[in-house]
């Protein structure tokens, strides 16, 4: 059985009083630490900007400060919003990460799917295609440590990154034209759920530009895992936070824009019969594990607001019950 282990960090729950927002996030590197500790493979951070609850704005940021706090977790970011971004100034901070880090920095990267999140940069919202291209086109000439044309002048990066031919990262989306740029661009493709149509669309355009690639999806293991000896009376504890974080989420759906996990549920109940979110005792966790082997486990103690104290606790009830007891050799 091979259970790979996934902290998620989005800074979900924003608190009014800065100390205490402060305090969360420092407590979400605390926690990065620790799950190195007990053997997480990864730390995963999400990005959204001007979101009411205050989604994570800043993960490169928070990322460099894990990677600081790390020595062999591996940091990503699902999904890194690649056209908010200056495509030069990206393609310098990521290869610093990449060098600082020693190869450990990956990411998915991303269009989003709100108009409100480009607005804020000052650029459009229809041209999120032509940004997309262009980020990807300039961060692979970039890291190339050769020089480029990049609007008319020849610009050369330094330093290049320790990760050759560059920084690994996915091109993610659900639409064809996400599977057509991936293919274009010979890098892997991310589609958030199972999609059987574009990963076929995906290789036949590798095939058409004569390049090489791959397909991953997180499927049945993006559902997100909280452990707990009581889960009912939990429900009705950590219900509320997993619905300020789901309901955020769903006020930002766009017609003719596909996201996952649109159907969450707009209520607790809805919420716990979707198994967006599992609340489980550590035998019904590790029972999972045994029926589910060679799977991922997303463990996300702050989901929503979730406060410190709490998270804390769910995290090392997680670690000292079930991640510690399926490294045992007879799991």
């Amino acid at each position: 059985m091979t259970v790979t282990h996934v902290l998620r960090i989005n800074m979900t729950g924003l608190q009014e009083n800065p100390a205490a927002e402060a305090r969360r996030y420092q407590a979400a590197l605390d926690m990065c630490e620790f799950v190195e500790e007990q053997g997480f493979s990864i730390i995963n951070f999400e990005e959204h900007h001007c979101a009411a609850n205050g989604w994570l704005p800043s993960p490169l940021i928070m990322a460099g400060m894990a990677l600081a706090r790390t020595r062999k977790v591996n940091v990503s970011v699902t999904a890194l919003l690649v056209t908010l971004y200056d495509p030069v100034r990206l393609a310098e901070d990521i290869a610093v990460l990449d060098l600082a880090s020693n190869g450990r920095f990956s990411f998915v990267a991303g269009q989003g799917y709100r108009p409100e999140e480009y607005h804020a940069v000052n650029k459009h919202w229809e041209d999120r295609g032509k940004l997309t291209d262009e980020v990807i086109d300039t961060l692979l000439k970039a890291w190339s440590g050769k020089p480029f044309d990049y609007h008319g002048n020849t610009v050369r990066i330094t330093p290049v990154p320790k990760s050759q031919p560059h920084p690994f990262f996915f091109l993610g989306g659900m639409s064809k034209a996400a599977a057509k740029r991936a293919a274009r661009f010979g890098v892997p493709f991310y589609p958030p759920l199972a999609m059987p149509e574009l990963e076929a669309l995906y290789y036949s355009e590798l095939k058409k530009h004569g390049k090489k690639g791959f397909v991953y999806s997180p499927g049945a293991g993006n559902a997100m895992l909280f452990i707990d000896d009581n889960p009912e009376a939990a429900w009705q504890e950590l219900g509320p936070y997993f619905l300020n974080e789901s309901l955020e989420y769903a006020n930002w759906k766009q017609e003719g824009v596909p996201r996952p996990s649109e159907d969450a549920g707009s209520s607790i109940e809805a919420l716990k019969a979707s198994g967006r979110y599992r609340i489980l005792t550590p035998q019904q966790c590790l029972q999972h594990f045994k029926e589910n082997p060679d799977t991922s486990a997303v463990v996300h103690p702050l989901a929503g607001g979730i406060p410190v104290e709490r998270a804390w606790q769910m995290l090392k009830l997680y670690c000292s019950e079930v991640a510690a007891k399926l490294q045992k050799p007879d799991n």
